[in-house]
């Protein structure tokens, strides 16, 4: 009745927007529930640690997966 290709994610070959070892300034939108800061780059998902919502602050990108990347801050 239905193909599987309705079921594929739409996100399936779409790559990441930031690129790991590369800076970025973000803004801390949120507080992750492991008290991770949550900022976004064209909606795209990124995990900063020691980090508070509200913060804006240049991260550099760790490690870089399909639907989230981890960063670091930059001092």
């Amino acid at each position: 009745m239905f193909k599987n290709s309705m079921f594929k994610n739409s996100n399936e070959n779409v790559t990441a927007p930031v690129s790991e070892g590369k800076t970025y300034n973000v803004k801390i939108e949120d507080i992750a529930q492991k008290g991770d800061g949550i900022a976004r780059i064209e909606g795209y998902v990124i995990f900063v640690p020691d980090t508070a919502a509200g913060e804006e602050v240049t991260v550099k990108i760790t490690r870089v997966l399909p639907k989230y990347a981890f960063a670091t801050v930059v001092e």
